[in-house]
Order: structure tokens, then C-alpha cells, then sequence
């Protein structure tokens, strides 16, 4: 984005990668389908960035989810809204959309070099890369830093930057991952039976925050998009008390007292899983929870009362000991301080470099804001070194 914006306004312009083609965690965003942007009003949008939001304000009103849709039109793949409010391409996929980006961007006169890892500056200030061909100095009249967090670094971002800047006195705040797993203990017999198993329907809370939606059981914990929503203050809870205390109710738009009713009835010769089944409509492996959460009771689940189970149903407590590790996370929380840099997202301390995307200090759940705010800010470092360029 900050290459468009760039050679549009008659700068030459040359995009350094680190990884041999273009685009490579754009494409992995577009696995499941490219979740652009989202369809909400823009005040409830920004809300998203939380504690961000201020600082990222004006960038995405410059640079809005209108204007990202026909951007991508522009490129000649319209856009949808889906069920959830999520907007993608028509397409679905991300390679498309890359495709004619890069067209686009070849035909402005952007060039590319590939294979080549910003290793920070040599003796004269220049920019200095690791290539395949050996270290390459480059003298620039500004330069934009987009180099991502550090999840999947096998597609490039790894962090790498953290200590290149911080050596120039830049204040970034610890890389930690968010939108990301979470580690449960789980029983061996849990662990064979549901792994990979999705949990729909419900509603995760942890202290005063409740999110509706899905999650998934993994080999190690829980993962999903419900999970995700609430990855900030799971993940603070883990590093502030080395746990965090999840509640899940499987049928949130059952009052316990209803629910109790539908189990007062007479179990017969069913089994405890199948009456709970019937009953209360409960999944297998929402009736899994429930047994793991009896044991670590010291309890058998047979030996809870209606109103007992009633209760658990909608407040089954699942301990989560620790985050899924960076690599594997969608994004990172943390990066490059915002007071470091001006309104144009230049650093203070280093003239004439800019900084855009993920490696600032903001972080947002899925749903089409991690994109967003990532095409607006790299909008906006390009307008910023137009400005620059001018001034200098």
C-alpha cells in the first residue's frame, strides 16, 4: 500500500522482501477465505482496536472499509458481505487479488527484490540486506518498515527487527500472540476422543467479558474464532497468574431453571450421555467438558443433581495454563510504541523511516481488522513520506 501511494506521487519506488515472492502472508490469510475487512459502522469498528484505537483513528478514516472494497474492485475483484458482517472478494481466495496488485504495481514502475532481509544500516547509514549474493547496502531518501509481528515467521515475519530497533533507543513492547490457542490439560480420554472436534453454539466468558460463537478442541487446548475474540484477556490472565479460568455455557439462551426442568425428568435405562443428549441438546463433546470438569471436581458427573447439572451446563470451568506458542498464532499483540512515532507514522528518532502494519503496537480480532488497519497505516506511511520527501 505504501508503494502504491508512493509511485503514484512520482516517487521511485523498489519493495525489499525477505522471502523469495511476493505476498506470502497475504496468501495465508486467504486460506480459509480472504476476510478483507468488515461491513460494520465505522464507530463500532474502531472499537475493535481497543486501547489502539486513537492512535489508529485516523489512518482507517482516511483509508475506510468503503474505500478498501473499491480498492479491491479497482483491482477487478468485487466484494461480498457475508452472514457474519465480514466482507471478501467475490473470489473467496487471496492469490487472485495479489495477482493484479502486483500487475498494477509492476505496470507503475514498482520494482522488487526479492531474497533480501533488512539486517538494519552499515557504517554510512545505509540500508544494509543479507541476500543469497552476500550483504547489499542501499541508499534511500525514506524507507517504510513493514515487517510484520512474529507469527509464522516460516512466511517472513520473525521478529527479527525488535533488536535492530530497540539498539536505535525505539520503544517496542514485547511480541506476544494474540488471536492464538490456548493450553489445557486435558485427559487422555478427552484428548483421543474430541481432538478436532468444533463446539458451536456457545458463549465464553472470562471475568467480565462474554463472547458468543465457536471453538475448537485441540490435541493440547482450545482454539477458534470465540477464543480468539476473547485472546487479550485470556492471554493477560496466563502472564499476569500463569492461568486463566475460561467459562463456557453450552446453551446460553437457557435460564438454569429451565434447564433443570428438562432434566428432572426420569433417565431410565438411558445413559447419562444420551439422556443430556436428549434432554438438553448437548453435543458429545460438550458433554465431554462436562465430564472433565467433574473429575477435576473429584466427582463423577452420575452423582450431580439436576439443578447441579443444570448449572454446569452453562458455567463448565476449563483452565487454561498457557498461550499456543507465537509461531502458531494468526497475529501479535505488542511492537513499535506509537508515541515513537509522528502523525505520519514516521519515528521520531530516526528521520525519514516509517513504520506500518502489525509490527506497531495494536492488535485486533478476526473479523477483517487486522487487514483493515493494516492497509490503512501502510496508506499512511506512504502519504507521510510524501510529505517527508517534500519538506526534504
Amino acid at each position: 500500500m505504501a508503494a502504491e501511494v508512493l509511485t503514484q506521487g512520482g516517487a521511485r519506488v523498489t519493495v525489499f522482501d525477505a522471502m523469495p515472492s511476493a505476498g506470502r502472508k497475504f496468501l495465508m490469510a486467504g486460506r480459509g477465505g480472504l476476510n478483507l475487512t468488515h461491513s460494520e459502522p465505522l464507530p463500532q469498528f474502531m472499537a475493535r482496536y481497543r486501547e489502539a484505537a486513537p492512535k489508529l483513528e485516523a489512518a482507517v478514516e482516511a483509508f475506510p472499509p468503503d474505500a478498501l472494497r473499491a480498492w479491491s474492485e479497482a483491482l477487478g475483484e468485487p466484494t461480498f458481505v457475508g452472514t457474519s458482517g465480514r466482507v471478501f472478494p467475490k473470489a473467496f481466495k487471496a492469490s487472485p487479488l495479489l495477482r493484479a496488485w502486483l500487475r498494477r504495481l509492476d505496470a507503475a514502475g514498482v520494482r522488487f527484490a526479492f531474497r533480501h532481509r533488512w539486517i538494519g544500516w552499515d557504517e554510512h547509514g545505509r540500508l544494509l540486506f543479507r541476500t543469497g549474493a552476500g550483504q547489499r547496502s542501499i541508499e534511500a531518501g525514506a524507507v517504510v518498515l513493514a515487517l510484520g509481528g512474529a507469527s509464522w515467521p516460516r512466511l517472513g515475519s520473525d521478529g527479527g527487527w525488535v533488536d535492530l530497533l530497540a539498539a536505535r533507543g525505539i520503544a517496542v513492547a514485547k511480541l506476544r500472540p494474540a488471536n492464538s490457542g490456548f493450553m489445557v490439560a486435558w485427559s487422555e480420554v478427552f484428548r483421543e476422543r474430541f481432538e478436532g472436534q468444533p463446539l458451536k453454539g456457545v458463549a465464553l466468558t472470562i471475568g467480565a467479558h462474554t463472547v458468543r460463537g465457536e471453538a475448537m478442541m485441540t490435541r493440547s487446548g482450545i482454539e477458534g474464532g470465540a477464543i480468539y475474540a476473547l485472546s487479550a484477556e485470556l492471554r493477560e490472565a496466563v502472564l499476569d497468574l500463569g492461568h486463566a479460568r475460561l467459562m463456557i455455557a453450552l446453551r446460553p439462551d437457557l435460564a438454569v431453571a429451565d434447564l433443570t426442568t428438562r432434566l428432572s425428568g426420569t433417565r431410565g435405562k438411558q445413559s447419562l450421555a444420551n439422556f443430556l443428549r436428549k434432554a438438553a441438546q448437548l453435543s458429545p463433546v460438550g458433554i465431554g467438558l462436562m465430564q472433565e470438569a467433574a473429575i477435576a471436581s473429584g466427582r463423577l458427573l452420575a452423582s450431580f443433581s439436576p439443578a447441579e447439572l443444570a448449572h454446569l451446563i452453562n458455567a463448565i470451568p476449563v483452565q487454561l495454563t498457557g498461550t499456543a506458542p507465537i509461531e502458531r498464532a494468526i497475529s501479535t499483540a505488542g511492537g513499535i510504541a506509537f508515541d515513537e512515532l509522528d502523525q505520519h507514522f514516521m519515528l521520531r528518532k530516526l528521520p525519514g523511516v516509517f513504520a506500518a502494519g502489525e509490527m506497531l503496537d495494536w492488535e485486533a480480532p478476526t473479523g477483517g481488522y487486522l487487514l483493515q488497519a493494516s492497509f490503512a497505516t501502510g496508506l499512511a506511511a506512504g502519504r507521510g513520506v510524501l510529505e517527508w520527501l517534500k519538506r526534504s
